[in-house]
């Protein structure tokens, strides 16, 4: 009998010290840009904005070599900054590209028919593979192409938000 208590102690303890390693190895990091929509900007016409990210390898403690793998995009989101109580509803669509010196551009995240008053929004996700080449090179660059439904009546500033995910190499 007191076999079995220690043996079930024994297995709650590793059940739970798996599920602590886990998440420690399991990293998120963010990069976040903002877009400027200007009250110039015509409707039905794809706008692009280009962001580049003069600080990100220090997601990785400034080391292009970072010990990590398979890292993916595991959440977008796009929300109004200003004007303040601004909301989504004169966006028709919008798609995020990133890309870096010496890497093809991967489209990671995209919303189209947008009908919300709200004032952010969740993008979906695209199935781009690993972005260990990406996020890992110099210049990690984020290209933001937004479509108007109409002409805004002030300047709009959006903030689109993205949520990396990754594993430690061995």
């Amino acid at each position: 009998m007191k076999n079995m208590i220690l043996t079930a102690m024994v297995a709650s303890a590793a059940l739970v010290s798996c599920g602590t390693v886990q998440s420690l190895v399991q990293n998120t990091f963010p990069y976040t840009t903002n877009v400027l929509v200007s009250t110039g900007v015509p409707a039905d016409k794809e706008v692009s904005s280009t962001a580049t990210a003069t600080n990100v390898q220090t997601w990785f403690g400034g080391n292009n070599n970072a010990q990590i793998k398979d890292v993916r995009i595991s959440d977008a989101k796009i929300s109004v900054v200003s004007p303040s109580g601004g909301n989504l509803s004169a966006l028709k669509s919008v798609k995020v590209y990133i890309s870096s010196s010496g890497t093809k551009e991967r489209l990671v995240a995209s919303r189209s028919s947008i009908s919300t008053d709200g004032a952010s929004l969740n993008l979906d996700l695209n199935d781009t593979g690993f972005l260990d080449e990406v996020v890992k090179s110099s210049g990690v660059t984020v290209r933001t192409v937004y479509e108007l439904k109409n002409q805004t009546s002030s300047d709009m500033n959006l903030k689109i938000a993205l949520n990396f995910s990754s594993v430690p190499a061995k």
